[in-house]
Formats: C-alpha cells, sequence, structure tokens
C-alpha cells in the first residue's frame, strides 16, 4: 500500500486530507504534536469523518497511525523519509516548526543510493504554501542534498477548499465536514511520470484558482462573518438567514466576480453558478459554522494582498464596482472580538491613532486613494 504521510491531525487534516488520501488508496500517518489526537489515532487506527448535509452520511478512515514529532521525533523523520507523499495541513505559520522535520527526512531518504521520487504538498490556506515550505525547508539542507533533490523532490503548489467548522465530539477523533471539496494541484511543479492522487485535480496553471477560491470563498466568507458580527448574530448560517446580508454578499461577491472574469477569463455564466453553490455551502443547515472563528485574524485578512483588499484595488484598476468588498473591509474594521489579538490591535490603533492611519497601515491604501475613501465613508455608515 502507498504510504502517506500528513502533517497536522486537526479537523482539515482528518477531515479533508487524510480521507482523500485513504479513499485514494493510501495509508496514512499523521504527524502532530497534539498528544490526545495522536493517541487516539495510535490506539483507534481510524476514526469518523460526518458529511453534514441533510442526510449525514459517516465515512470511517482506516488503517491511519499517529506520530507525536515533539517525543517521537526521529520516529516522525522515518516515516516522512520513506513516504510516497507528504501533504500538511498546519497553517502556514506553522510550516516553519515543521521544516526540519522534512528537511532531515528528505536528506535521509536521499542518503539512500537509488532515492524514489517524492512529492510535498502543503495544503494550507495560502498562495504558494508549498513555496513557502520549500522556502523553510531549502535552508536546512546541505548543498550536495539540495542538488541531489533536484528532479527528486518537488514542491507543487495547490488550492484547497472544504468548509470544516469548530466542533467538539465526545469522540475526538470524529470530524464533521461539508460534502463539498476541491484539491487543485498545480501539475506544472510535478515531477516526471507523476502518478496522480484520485480525487485531486490537476492543472496547468494554478493561479486562477487560488484566486478564485480566494475571492469567492474566502472573500465572501468572512463578509459574512463581519456583516453578521455586527448584527450580534453567532453563526454564518443565522447570518444567512438574513436578507440584507444575503443580498449584500452577493453584490461582494459579484464585485470580485467581475475581476475574476476579467482577469482569468472565466466564463460570466459558469463563474455566476459557482458563486451560487458557494450561497449554498455557507447557507448550510446541517453546519453550524462560528462567526467570531470565521472572522479571527481580521488584520492578516485586510492584507493588501489578501482575499478583501487585492480584488477591491483590482477592481478600481479596471474600472470596476467595489463598493462592497470596501463596506466588508469597513466591517473588519469594526470586528471587535475581544478574544482576538489582531481584533484588539485594530480597535487599539483606531483609538489612538485614527481611522485613516489604521486604514493605511493595514491595508497598505493611501490616504488618497478611492478605495480608501469608500472604506472610511463606509465604516462611518455602519
Amino acid at each position: 500500500m502507498k504510504k502517506a504521510v500528513h502533517f497536522g491531525a486537526g479537523n482539515i487534516g482528518r477531515g479533508f486530507i487524510g480521507l482523500l488520501l485513504s479513499q485514494a488508496g493510501y495509508q496514512v500517518t499523521f504527524v502532530d504534536v497534539n498528544d490526545t489526537l495522536v493517541g487516539a489515532l495510535k490506539k483507534e487506527g481510524e476514526y469518523p469523518v460526518v458529511l453534514a448535509d441533510d442526510q449525514p452520511q459517516q465515512i470511517i478512515v482506516r488503517g491511519v497511525s499517529g506520530i507525536n514529532s515533539a517525543m517521537e521525533p526521529f520516529e516522525a523523520i522515518a516515516a516522512a523519509a520513506e513516504a510516497d507523499l507528504i501533504t500538511t495541513a498546519v497553517g502556514v505559520n506553522v510550516l516553519k516548526h515543521i521544516a526540519p522535520t522534512i528537511a532531515a527526512a528528505i536528506s535521509q531518504r536521499l542518503a539512500d543510493p537509488s532515492p524514489k521520487p517524492l512529492h510535498i504538498i502543503a495544503c494550507e490556506n495560502a498562495i504558494g504554501g508549498s513555496t513557502q515550505l520549500k522556502e523553510h525547508v531549502e535552508p536546512l539542507l546541505d548543498r550536495e542534498i539540495i542538488q541531489k533533490a533536484e528532479g527528486l523532490v518537488a514542491f507543487p503548489n495547490a488550492a484547497v477548499d472544504r468548509i470544516v467548522p469548530l466542533q467538539q465530539h465526545e469522540n475526538p477523533l470524529m470530524v464533521e465536514v461539508e460534502p463539498f471539496y476541491e484539491w487543485v494541484v498545480d501539475a506544472s511543479g510535478m515531477l516526471p511520470g507523476y502518478i496522480p492522487v484520485e480525487g485531486v485535480l490537476y492543472v496547468k496553471e494554478l493561479a486562477p484558482y487560488i484566486e478564485r477560491k480566494l475571492f469567492t470563498v474566502n472573500t465572501g466568507h468572512c463578509s459574512a462573518a463581519y456583516r453578521g458580527y455586527l448584527k450580534g448574530l453567532e453563526t454564518i448560517q443565522q447570518a444567512m438567514a438574513h436578507q440584507d446580508i444575503k443580498d449584500e454578499l452577493v453584490q461582494v461577491l459579484k464585485e470580485s466576480g467581475a475581476v475574476l472574469v476579467a482577469k482569468h477569463g472565466f466564463d460570466p455564466k459558469e463563474h455566476d453558478s459557482y458563486i451560487q453553490k458557494i450561497l449554498e455551502r455557507f447557507r448550510n443547515p446541517a453546519l453550524q459554522d462560528d462567526i467570531v472563528r470565521i472572522g479571527r485574524s481580521p488584520i492578516r485578512k485586510l492584507s493588501p494582498n489578501d482575499r478583501l483588499v487585492s480584488p477591491a484595488l483590482q477592481a478600481f484598476e479596471r474600472g470596476l464596482p467595489y463598493q462592497g468588498l470596501a463596506k466588508s473591509m469597513a466591517a473588519a474594521l469594526r470586528f471587535n472580538a475581544a478574544e482576538d489579538e489582531e481584533a484588539v490591535q485594530i480597535q487599539q490603533s483606531l483609538r489612538l491613532r485614527g481611522l485613516t492611519p489604521t486604514i493605511t497601515e493595514i491595508t497598505g491604501i493611501l490616504e488618497d486613494h478611492p478605495v480608501h475613501q469608500e472604506i472610511v465613508n463606509q465604516y462611518h455608515r455602519l
């Protein structure tokens, strides 16, 4: 059986990547520092995934195991060195922490006289996640290993999409996910003769798919969250039950969609259908997606290359509407969740420095820019 090592035994890892790899015929070993999850994986060797829908379906993922990389570092290195595929779902900020284990595994693997090719795919909610992981790994490798890795070790970028809400179950391994998923991999980053993973879409150009997901799913999700938060709601599903939020969300996604159609040549009718599918996913009554969780880290979400600022600026540059996106940014600035460190930082900046300097610092949009001015207008209207 083919072997996959997946870094990150959290809900995304188990409910999305691990599930798909298992269904594609891989024996999956999860590497994590959460001893509760790792211990349960070792003991049970399987876990349930529930596809949340009108008629929920339970799938048992079998033949899995776990390694605690903090307590069993050599076992983690050995498993990764022997894997046919390495994947991650740890959060982009954690990639640097798993890089030493992956670097050691590569060095151990390439010490073999006839090493097998290896693909390492970061399945993170970030642009160029695998490239970022490679940039953390390469400085930890000897020059000889780097040279030997050419043609043998690849870090193809990927785009992943599946809604997995925050949840708690009596069984710590159980995870509930939406039925829809999309895992797209840059085929140009794959090694010659690679064997496709069933369920993964390989494309010649990944950028359009990354931006389509970022500017539709992520843009829409946080836009609904910030609007729902201002109404005192708790879940995305509650927010989607408000007609005014739904109408404004359609406006936001039409604005970002116009950018995607103009930039990447997506068929307008097909993209409109994609938007409608996303709205259906947000409304899914079988899920309870927490608004504060979706809205968390507003500074990151308001950064220049992320889901709100980037499509708004690209819309402005093309002479397209951006008012709905500006309102989403204004709502993000009013996201005042006390448990979110970034939200607290924004509120402190607003109090101490004022609105305009805060917008410029976080978004990078200068005060005299029309998008900046529209954010200010929308902020005062909220």
